[in-house]
């Protein structure tokens, strides 16, 4: 671009590194292809770019995954390395290097980099108290422990985190620990570590953060974010844990330790640089010197005197550790290290009414965007047409479906179609010799500065909207002129609207390619033409394009194309159906995915995207159950499947109000219609009716969940064979004619906890009766109810 000039730098682009025990959803994957889109765009604008990410392997998560899978750790992370390679790979994420932080590279560069701190005096050691698992027999960090948070309340905190508050928290901080393997209460004991002392290093941070955060256009929540923590004061850090797992700690007296986590994760993205470096040497292929990126200083490269911006794409609650933890950490240890220059984060992405959740299995996963058969390019653009940029974003798949059909179909895919079908029906595929519209071609240069300005800082969102927005001026037009009129009324205008739309289409593709890679490659065929975004140890880096190949430099061209060859349709609309379809699979827990647990009522509840409902303390429960919920015995007379659902069962029922009453459960994957027929079973009888594939459930009955001898998941229904159809179910010591709502909501119900106690069926402690009897369970002992 003739008005926005190429800087004399190389582009270092990192971005979060996905923690390997488990897989990534669309949250996690933001980082990934924003750093993949902003590196895409430097190669094709000319910058030697260099795009680093991998798996961060060490530390308590690890280990306990492991624990759960009956693993190794090694185990653990060369099968989830693998799992998420092959969906980074589905959604084309073009690093120069996937490395791991579990290499000898990591190893070494870690251990040199405490050596530097402890040299220069910047390494503490204190004794402190730490919680010790007796049952397990060892020192629980961070995530081996789960408990209250000391700040904000929230009861299920981590050792290390706060998903609550967001809060970092040493374990001991906790309220009412627990150990995350065993549940046992754990034990306070003395243990000794090793601290970064980042007050004595920050004199020189603040400098750093005024100067480079207005240079290098920081985000708001990074600028803010890390200005509350130099403004509170800086405190000493520990760097080591009572962990197997990790880096080894080259201290006498620390052999039984490894380096925590957030020490080393950051000092990752230097050693998977070394790694690919190292990885070329063994390859026999052209290689560089990992120093010109990381220590230009050091190197001895003649590319090492170009200067070095690094560019890092996170999520807001990694930034401490990128904007002060790190950089203390390579300011303290005495040499020149390229530090963070630009800081590009994000807020969160949530899910419904949910939020993404790795731990929880609540979202979209990579796995299930390619499972969804919809492609990658769908899902890359939409994470980019509403990145969470300056606000949180909901994802909801009703707005999926919108954008998808609206924007990306309707708008973009409606002006590449239109055109070049038009082209080929009615010019025998060749692009009309026309003049350019200046009028038209003015709007788009306009526009094309403001994306590659935007581009430069890595304002990926609103870039992306203003290529829709030539997209749009492209589609008015075409309506505006009437082509299918024109070309015989006024066949100049018409060639003229042509040539200029078949180069816009062109500048689109190239501007488009980087958020949208696959879609472009294919459009770009069409025309005979490529689009060249060079990695930095390609043979054809630094290149001109030729007349095949075409990069940024290329908009604003009005000579070139010729033809346009045989086209299909690259997007397909996502229909009403389908999108029901995918909210209901997608639904729950993933770990529940597929599995029976999903047609229970509390999986429907969450399938219709609603949230959890809030659940009560135990010793409110007895009141609230009192004052708002009816249940009552009932007669199943007919079981049915439904014809709309594999799980569900439609089953009429006589309640003793003399009408023929209809619900549904999900059992159908564990009994049989005769093992329900006849039975007097429980009733949830003021449940609002809901519709569930096509059919109104009036209540729903209750069932017990426990495991067989074979660690089965099974179901066994309430039942109360000796009690008439109709007859209430009450706590003990409750009036029976106490009066309840007609309806009350799905919150109101699962407010309670109805729990198997030693087989009696209780609500906060209390039993539940019929008829003076207490409900009983036959073969769950003590289990949920649903």
């Amino acid at each position: 671009m003739e008005n926005i000039k190429i800087k004399n730098t190389r582009r270092l682009v990192t971005s979060a590194l996905p923690y390997v025990n488990n897989i990534p959803h669309l949250g996690n994957l933001i980082q990934m292809l924003s750093a993949d889109v902003y590196a895409r765009f430097c190669r094709s604008r000319g910058y030697e770019t260099m795009y680093i990410f991998g798996t961060d392997e060490y530390g308590t998560a690890t280990e306990t995954r492991a624990l759960q899978e009956n693993k190794t750790p090694r185990e653990l992370c060369d099968y989830y390395y693998n799992e998420h390679k092959k969906i980074y790979d589905w959604f084309k994420i073009d690093a120069d290097m996937f490395g791991r932080t579990s290499n000898d590279q990591c190893t070494e560069i870690t251990q040199n980099l405490y050596k530097d701190l402890e040299k220069n005096g910047f390494i503490k050691e204190h004794s402190n108290q730490q919680l010790y698992c007796p049952k397990c027999a060892r020192y629980l960090a961070d995530r081996y422990v789960n408990g209250t948070c000391p700040k904000c309340g929230y009861e299920d905190a981590r050792g290390d985190q706060c998903d609550g508050c967001g809060s970092l928290l040493e374990p001991v901080e906790l309220k009412n620990p627990r150990c995350s393997v065993c549940g046992v209460t754990p034990e306070i004991r003395d243990t000794k570590h090793l601290y970064i002392d980042l007050p004595s290093i920050s004199k020189n941070l603040d400098a750093y953060v005024s100067k480079t955060s207005v240079e290098g256009k920081w985000s708001d929540n990074a600028i803010n974010m890390t200005k509350a923590w130099i403004r509170d004061g800086l405190i000493e850090r520990a760097i080591t844990r009572d962990l197997k797992w990790g880096i080894p700690v080259p201290r006498e007296g620390f052999e039984d330790k490894v380096f925590y986590v957030w020490f080393n994760a950051p000092i990752g993205y230097i050693s998977i640089t070394k790694q690919l470096a190292d990885e070329l040497i063994k390859e026999s292929k052209t290689s560089f010197d990992w120093k010109s990126w990381w220590l230009p200083s050091e190197s001895s490269d003649e590319n090492a005197k170009k200067p070095v911006e690094l560019f890092q794409f996170i999520g807001k609650d990694n930034i401490p550790f990128h904007t002060v933890i790190f950089p203390c950490t390579l300011m303290g240890s005495g040499r020149d290290w390229t530090k963070l220059f630009h800081m590009s984060s994000t807020e969160y992405l949530n899910y419904e009414n949910d939020k993404f959740s790795k731990s929880r299995g609540v979202g979209v996963f990579g796995t299930d965007a390619i499972e969804t058969g919809i492609p990658a390019d769908a899902w890359r653009f939409y994470i980019f047409y509403n990145r969470p940029e300056k606000q949180d974003y909901q994802f909801t798949w009703k707005e999926f479906r919108e954008r998808l059909n609206g924007e990306l179909i309707g708008n973009l895919g409606n002006l590449v179609n239109r055109t070049l079908l038009f082209i080929q029906k009615y010019y025998d595929s060749k692009i009309p010799e026309a003049p350019i519209d200046e009028e038209i071609w003015a709007q788009v240069k306009d526009l094309e500065e403001k994306i590659t300005e935007n581009l430069e800082w890595a304002n990926l969102k609103d870039a992306l909207h203003q290529i829709f927005e030539i997209s749009d001026i492209g589609n008015k037009a075409f309506q505006a002129t009437e082509p299918w009129k024109t070309k015989d009324t006024e066949p100049a205008r018409a060639e003229k609207l042509l040539h200029t739309l078949a180069y816009m289409i062109k500048d689109l593709m190239i501007m488009v390619h980087p958020y949208m890679p696959q879609f472009a490659d294919k459009i770009m065929s069409y025309f005979g033409k490529k689009i060249s975004e060079p990695h930095f140890n390609d043979e054809d880096f630094g290149k001109e394009s030729d007349g095949i190949k075409l990069n940024w430099n290329n908009l604003g061209e009005t000579t070139g194309l010729s033809t346009v060859g045989a086209t299909e349709v690259f997007f397909t609309p996502l229909d009403q159906k389908g999108m029901e379809a995918f909210r209901a699979k997608f639904a729950g827990k993933q770990s529940d995915r597929g599995n029976e647990k999903k047609a229970d009522k509390k999986q429907e509840k969450k399938a219709k995207a609603k949230a959890e409902p809030v659940v009560l303390p135990k010793e409110q429960m007895p009141a609230h159950f009192n004052s708002k919920i009816e249940l009552r015995v009932a007669k199943i007379l007919k079981v049915e499947n439904n014809p709309e659902s594999d799980k569900l069962y439609v089953e009429t029922l006589d309640d003793g109000s003399g009408s023929e009453r209809i619900i549904q459960s999900g059992l159908r994957d564990y009994l049989k219609p005769e093992d329900l027929l006849g039975k007097n079973i429980i009733l949830a009888y003021n449940l609002a009716p809901r519709k569930m594939r096509g059919i109104e459930s009036h209540g729903m009955l209750l069932a017990a969940d426990y495991k067989d001898a074979d660690g089965k998941d099974c179901v066994e229904p309430l039942e109360a064979p000796w009690a008439v159809p109709g007859t209430k179910v009450i706590l003990e010591g409750a009036d029976v004619n106490a009066e309840k709502p007609a309806e009350i909501t799905a919150d109101d119900f699962f407010a309670v906890e109805i729990k198997a106690e030693n087989n009696n069926v209780t609500i906060g402690g209390v039993n539940l009766t019929v008829d003076g009897k207490i409900l009983k369970t036959v073969k769950t002992a003590n289990g949920d109810i649903h």
